[in-house]
């Protein structure tokens, strides 16, 4: 098993995370040092590693070597989606067959890439992916709200407009592009807030948030942390 490789970003805003699942180190350290320029990167070196990340803490998008050790990257895919992981994929092959190729696409991935690659395409199809992703996203329902990350607004069920702060809008949509994963604090402080702040500002930002709308809205689950609600 290799530990993730976790590379904080500095800011004011969180960089986005990236789950990288690579078994060739010579491969991997190279490209772990060219995305950790834009995102905080965890790398495994296997798929059973990177299932079990993956259901515990949400990515911003992925990028799976298809040949792997033991599980391979097209059943790596197939089962993210079986569990509704929607995160944008990009699968990357040494396989230029269109079978291969199609198999991957097939499995759940958004796009491929085929060793060896440049690492400016690389990073322009992950940013495309991202595009994709947001654009699709920009619609959520909680319950009958409706919320619209890109305008930091949530419209109640009579209409009502409330208008977010820009960290009240991080957290929220952390929160609700896991709508089933339980939060604990720690990841939300990872996610949403910037490096310094402590648990007491999560507790603060929900409070703030059900002010606004609804206590419904975010889900306390004692012992564990928050979910989004059902907004009723």
């Amino acid at each position: 098993m290799a530990d993730p490789v976790v590379l904080r970003g500095v800011g004011s805003t969180p960089r986005p995370r990236l789950l990288y699942v690579e078994d060739e180190d010579a491969i991997a350290q190279m490209v772990v040092e060219v995305l950790s320029e834009h995102y905080r990167v965890d790398h495994f070196d296997n798929a059973e590693d990177a299932l079990k990340s993956a259901l515990k803490r949400p990515y911003d998008v992925m990028v799976i070597d298809r040949r792997l050790p033991g599980m391979d990257g097209t059943e790596l895919v197939s089962r993210l989606r079986t569990a509704h992981i929607n995160t944008p994929i990009l699968l990357l092959t040494a396989l230029g067959a269109v079978a291969d190729r199609v198999d991957g696409l097939d499995g759940g991935a958004n796009d491929y890439l085929v060793k060896p690659f440049d690492f400016d395409e690389l990073q322009a199809r992950l940013r495309a992916l991202r595009r994709a992703f947001r654009t699709e996203g920009k619609r959520r329902y909680i319950g009958d709200w409706l919320y619209t990350p890109e305008t930091r607004s949530l419209f109640s069920p009579t209409g009502f407009r409330v208008v977010l702060t820009d960290q009240e809008n991080r957290l929220l949509e952390l929160l609700s592009a896991s709508p089933s994963h339980i939060f604990t604090r720690e990841e939300l402080l990872d996610g949403a807030f910037s490096r310094g702040e402590s648990n007491s500002a999560v507790e603060t930002y929900v409070h703030y948030i059900r002010s606004k709308t609804t206590r419904s809205l975010i889900e306390t689950v004692r012992g564990k942390g928050y979910r989004l609600g059902d907004g009723e």
